[in-house]
């Protein structure tokens, strides 16, 4: 099964002025077209070919194969990244069973929102913070390069993309402000709530 670069599911200026037309425009149809062709020439005659992307991502990390970690890894991560977002999204205002799980889990809304950006923030160089589920419960982690939680057995259900493509035309060094603008103003929670499924 070749690995495919989805369609934006918005506008390209519908994230505008938190995220630029520009930004979408260089992050989806230049970085994100990358890591398929790239993904794509990696899996070709490999046996990991006909498996789910969740699968490859998880053997990619067993096997130490870098090139599919990075590759399929990040065409893993930026598939939900584009669904993590929406015009007039992010805030406080989350689905009541999420909402009761994050207070339970995380302390209230409010305390995940500073351990998130503090997350994104100390990642060194690039990579991404998460919010996932791992035994049962909520947690927030961070991951190098195109690393993601499935491969550390936990289920990512909201992820921000740290490295620099993702955020410097539009905050250039400023990475909190970009992290603080997502949170506040980009995240979509329902998608996050319909990651978390059955686990909330």
């Amino acid at each position: 099964m070749a690995l495919e670069l989805p369609a934006l599911p918005y506008a390209y200026d519908a994230l505008a002025p938190f995220m630029s037309k520009e930004t979408l425009e260089f992050h989806h149809d230049k970085h994100h077209m990358a890591y398929v062709t790239n993904g794509n020439n990696l899996l070709k005659d490999s046996p990991l070919a006909g498996k789910s992307i969740e699968d490859i991502c998880k053997a990619a990390f067993a096997e130490k194969s870098a090139g599919l970690i990075n590759n399929v890894g990040q065409h893993y991560n930026h598939n939900h990244f584009w669904q993590w977002m929406k015009k007039g999204g992010g805030g406080g205002k989350l689905p009541a069973r999420l909402a009761a799980k994050m207070t339970s889990d995380l302390g209230g809304y409010d305390k995940f929102r500073a351990d998130f950006v503090q997350a994104g923030l100390t990642q060194f160089g690039s990579g991404w913070c998460w919010l996932v589920i791992k035994d049962g419960k909520l947690a927030i982690t961070k991951t190098p390069n195109g690393e993601n939680p499935l491969m550390h057995g936990a289920q990512p259900i909201l992820g921000c993309d740290v490295w620099e493509h993702s955020y410097y035309i539009d905050y250039r060094n400023a990475r909190q402000k970009y992290l603080e603008a997502f949170v506040d103003n980009l995240v979509n929670w329902e998608y996050v709530e319909q990651m978390a499924g059955a686990h909330i």
